[in-house]
């Protein structure tokens, strides 16, 4: 593979803007979880043997934050990515995106789960303590593109208590998983959002900091990771990486099976299964859930102009949450 390994820069510079013109390569965007030193050698293996399967040039598309890997996709320097729901939902509606394919996870579980975690020897417990709102804690969230960093313990923890984290905490800031989870062992914030994936890594990698990490809140479970491509790629790539990423480390494998399933156990997957843009539905839900928490706490709005909006926002998440029923019927 010639220069497989190719910062965001360079990679921005040596793609043309439209994935259908130059659909024999594919930059591969990779959403900042980690520190990118963790995430290449992960990812690198995997993206290698896409190569050598499709016939395609893979390039990986690293950026510091979520939003970097949504507007490469936006504007056509990546063609392809990995994503949290959240961060899959803004592709969707506005890089070009649709959801394709999901992640299983190594485990069997269908998905993962949003937690709060504090110092082991805090004095923090729950969420009743993390939410007394009187100015002296200091807390880490997530991305603002992460499902569970942000978007979840937004809704189920901050917009179902009608808490605003600006004025309830005395700082807030913003990092990936594996920074928030080393903000908590080493006492830099009082609570952080991360989630049970990082956790197990920070339990394999760092076992002396994951000893300094407990649990205070626990969310529903959030459907495992979609990955999206843009919709204007040519049926014959789409095909391509499609008996790719489906047939991989399964027993459909053309390649070296056991070696595949090793290379998915980097990254605690067990394969590829179909997805598609439904598998959003509830991320809009909860989406509509924080924006309704937030009109009706808008003290600038009269009561009018609040019911106005919130009933327009009502049946947005109503439509949603049928689409949902519909699909589980």
């Amino acid at each position: 593979m010639n220069a497989f390994i190719k910062g965001a820069t360079a990679v921005a510079f040596s793609v043309l803007l439209s994935g259908a013109a130059y659909a024999e390569e594919i930059n591969f965007g990779i959403i900042s979880t980690e520190s990118q030193q963790q995430l290449k050698p992960k990812w690198e293996p995997l993206l290698a043997d896409m190569e050598k399967a499709t016939g395609l040039t893979i390039n990986p598309f690293f950026a510091s934050d979520y939003s970097g890997v949504i507007e490469g996709m936006r504007f056509g320097k990546v063609q392809m990515a990995w994503y949290g729901n959240k961060s899959a939902m803004e592709a969707v509606d506005r890089a070009e995106g649709e959801v394709f394919a999901q992640q299983t996870n190594a485990n069997g579980e269908p998905g993962y789960y949003s937690l709060i975690i504090a110092p082991a020897d805090s004095k923090l417990t729950s969420v009743e303590d993390l939410l007394k709102c009187d100015g002296t804690l200091n807390f880490g969230l997530g991305d603002p593109n992460s499902t569970s960093g942000f978007l979840v313990p937004s809704t189920f923890v901050f917009a179902a208590n009608n808490v605003d984290p600006k004025t309830c905490f005395k700082n807030v800031t913003n990092a990936n998983h594996e920074a928030n989870s080393m903000a908590v062992a080493n006492g830099q914030v009082d609570a952080a959002a991360n989630n049970t994936e990082n956790m197990t890594l920070v339990e394999q990698n760092n076992p002396e900091a994951f000893k300094k990490i407990k649990v205070i809140w626990k969310s529903p479970l959030i459907a495992s990771d979609p990955i999206v491509w843009r919709k204007d790629l040519p049926e014959e790539t789409k095909g391509k990486i499609k008996d790719f990423m489906f047939s991989y480390g399964s027993g459909k494998a053309t390649g070296d099976a056991a070696k595949e399933k090793e290379i998915l156990a980097g990254l605690k997957w067990a394969g590829f299964k179909p997805s598609d843009n439904n598998q959003l539905l509830p991320i809009r839900v909860m989406e509509l859930t924080k924006a309704i928490a937030k009109v009706q706490a808008d003290a600038s709005l009269s009561d009018t102009d609040k019911k106005a909006q919130v009933e327009k926002l009502e049946a947005q998440k109503a439509s949603f949450e049928e689409q949902i029923k519909n699909q589980q019927s």
